[in-house]
């Protein structure tokens, strides 16, 4: 592989919640391209995870974003635009959540109000809120964003629910985020991954079910692993997919081919 793809690279990644996160697992990807990096977490729980490993991969800026608060919103990136300099090449977004664990098993239908809102605010409008206050900051720079879906958003998951419908509505807002920053030259994609054993994946039940099923229909007949994951983002972060925009690049050993 090409070394320093990202040197010179100033980018934000949202929603690192563990080490086994995969938007930790892309962090260091884009860390060993030589990409300087700065971070959103959740809440001061996750701190206590998070904080250490920012600091490993030698990062300076890390803020606490609820990213239901829009004027906490508007805090962290004004404290970015003075942090990069007014200069952000590449976002990465992966936050998701809403639902209580009990309206992730069963049927669709008995998706509350509360969790049906909440599952659009926190894992679509956040994604839309970011690329509103950091447009000013990417435009005419060749930058790019990208998100994390998931093939339930295409087909009938067991157990997904409501995260599926959620999963939609991101990749239509994609496409529509592309078409509203293409001449800004903002480039907007997403990856939609295999299932991975992460903190938000274990609030989906009978998930290590899934993943059998999963490796056994897969025509590659197996799991994918972070590292994969994290090898596609830095395609989409780099300057390798210049041409490349609106795009759901999936990652999961052909899953979403097989009938």
């Amino acid at each position: 592989m090409a070394e320093n793809l990202m040197q010179g690279k100033k980018g934000l990644i949202m929603g690192v919640a563990n080490k086994k996160s995969i938007a930790w697992s892309i962090a260091q990807k884009m860390q060993q391209q030589g990409a300087e990096l700065a971070f959103t977490y959740q809440d001061e729980q996750v701190a206590r995870k998070v904080i250490p490993l920012f600091e490993e991969l030698g990062a300076e800026f890390y803020e606490r974003l609820d990213v239901l608060d829009d004027q906490q919103f508007t805090q962290v990136f004004t404290k970015l635009d003075d942090y990069f300099a007014g200069e952000l090449d590449f976002l990465v977004h992966a936050i998701a959540g809403g639902p209580k664990k009990s309206e992730l098993k069963g049927k669709y239908v008995a998706t509350s109000r509360t969790g049906f809102t909440k599952a659009m605010e926190i894992s679509v409008y956040s994604f839309t809120k970011a690329l509103q206050l950091a447009q000013p900051l990417m435009e005419g720079r060749n930058s790019t964003a990208i998100t994390l879906s998931y093939y339930g958003s295409e087909k009938v998951m067991p157990n997904y629910n409501v995260m599926g419908v959620a999963k939609a509505a991101l990749e239509a807002s994609v496409a529509y985020l592309a078409d509203d920053f293409g001449e800004d030259g903002i480039r907007v994609n997403a990856l939609s991954p295999g299932p991975v054993l992460t903190r938000a994946a274990c609030g989906i039940s009978d998930f290590r079910g899934l993943l059998k099923a999963f490796s056994e229909r897969a025509p590659m007949k197996r799991l994918v692993k972070r590292e994969e994951i994290a090898k596609s983002a830095l395609y989409l972060l780099s300057d390798l997919s210049q041409g490349v925009t609106g795009e759901i690049i999936h990652i999961d050993a052909g899953y979403n081919i097989i009938g």
